[in-house]
């Protein structure tokens, strides 16, 4: 990718404080392949991902709970220290949102793209894009926004159980809470209560009509808009594989040519004026047949890799590319090309390349280091787990009580590709709240 203008640093930012967000290692590969130094504004304590060949530079993100001020702060000293201009890309819904709010500040020293005010705010929350989907003639789910703990249980029945509720702002959640940005509500009760802790949530709660997983049912969008608006870089991928099953984040993907689904995330972006990295989330109705928008996330999602043409080019490229005023290459697309979370699908992972390419999340013959560590903490993690599980079941057997296994609800559905994935076993790698919520 000698086309890219390697004298333009790249600056990437996650203000989550999440150190195993696969995407973020996806961007520093990226960019840092092309020759360009890639600066990481993000917590890596113990994480992959700051092991990377291809980390010019970490700095220390803002503290939890900054200002807006505190985050101006953080990144005009990167900048400083850099003593150039950068391109500057965040990679959460946080940092997506901070950027866009000090737009004005950043500016002089950041490379970023042109779109109205407050845009990436609008459509990362959840109670907006419902507004956004409908002007723009896009096929979203009901959605109803409760305004008392009473209305919540109403709505939720109404509406017609299970429901799906989510948090309007769920970069506003604090950690340590407990709430996640998307959760099942299977009575009107769990409706009413999840309303109370509105005021702890920072902001509110949506009810929306739940549309079941399947089969070919979950897809998803990336691209860049370039500044005619243009979508490059991308493509429609099809879920084969989540975790958690049926409503998490893309644990195997494929790129699918959907005119559908692209069609929808051309004329949205078209009556939205957006500008910049995208990552869309839409679901299919087995009913209608209708794909809804889920999710509109303003920046990369975790599997923007997928979508790597036979040029290089993806997302992160082509935001770089464009706003360094350089031509984006025209390659050509690479249908039937997978994407594999190493962690979440291992015994896919392990079957080898397939015919049209593959793309591992953690592992990368020119970066490996990486995708050792993840290995070594996911192994380490795992074992403690199941010893834990033995030792609590050899000391229900020494009392004499056998453990009770009560199921409260169906076995979830096997994986699509085919293979019996190994149970997997939560740790520090799972899905962020802003990965989650964009599945359900």
């Amino acid at each position: 990718m000698s086309q890219l203008d390697t004298r333009v640093p790249a600056v990437l930012l996650r203000i989550d404080r999440n150190p195993f967000h696969h995407g973020t290692l996806g961007a520093v590969r990226s960019l840092g392949r092309a020759g360009i130094d890639v600066h990481l504004v993000a917590e890596v304590t113990g994480s992959p991902v700051g092991r990377s060949r291809f980390v010019r530079r970490l700095h220390p993100p803002p503290p939890p709970g900054a200002t807006p001020r505190d985050i101006a702060t953080a990144l005009l000293q990167v900048v400083a220290r850099i003593d150039r201009p950068a391109v500057l890309i965040p990679m959460d819904d946080a940092g997506a949102v901070a950027v866009s709010r000090l737009r004005a500040e950043l500016a002089p020293a950041y490379l970023l793209p042109q779109q109205p005010p407050a845009l990436p705010e609008r459509v990362a929350d959840k109670g907006d894009l419902a507004g956004l989907c409908a002007a723009a003639d896009v096929p979203h789910p009901v959605t109803v926004v409760p305004d008392s703990a009473a209305q919540a249980a109403s709505a939720a029945w109404r509406l017609g159980l299970p429901v799906v509720a989510k948090w309007s702002r769920p970069w506003l959640l604090p950690s340590g809470s407990g709430l996640r940005s998307t959760v099942v509500v299977r009575s009107p009760q769990e409706a009413r209560e999840l309303y109370l802790r509105s005021e702890e949530a920072g902001s509110p709660l949506l009810l929306q009509e739940f549309l079941a997983p399947g089969t070919d049912r979950d897809w998803f969008f990336h691209g860049y808009a370039d500044r005619s608006g243009t979508l490059r870089g991308g493509g429609s991928g099809r879920k084969l594989c989540a975790w958690p099953r049926g409503a998490g984040l893309t644990a195997i993907g494929e790129w699918a040519p959907n005119p559908t689904v692209s069609t929808l995330a051309e004329r949205l972006t078209a009556q939205l004026g957006y500008r910049g990295i995208l990552d869309l989330d839409f679901r299919r109705c087995g009913t209608t047949g209708r794909y809804h928008l889920l999710d509109f996330n303003p920046r990369p999602g975790a599997q923007f890799r997928l979508f790597t043409d036979t040029a290089g080019l993806d997302v992160v490229r082509a935001q770089h590319l464009d706003l360094t005023h350089r031509p984006l290459p025209d390659g050509r697309a690479r249908p039937g090309r997978t994407f594999v979370v190493e962690t979440y699908a291992p015994l896919t992972a392990l079957r080898g390349a397939t015919p049209h390419g593959r793309e591992l999340a953690w592992y990368a013959g020119d970066d490996t280091a990486p995708g050792r560590a993840m290995w070594g903490l996911w192994t380490a993690h795992v074992t403690r787990r199941l010893l834990g599980r033995l030792r609590r079941i050899g000391a229900a057997g020494a009392t004499g009580a056998l453990p009770r296994v009560v199921r409260q609800g169906p076995p979830p559905p096997p994986s699509l590709t085919g293979l019996p994935e190994v149970p997997h076993v939560p740790c520090a790698a799972d899905p962020a709240d802003d990965e989650k919520a964009s599945s359900r």
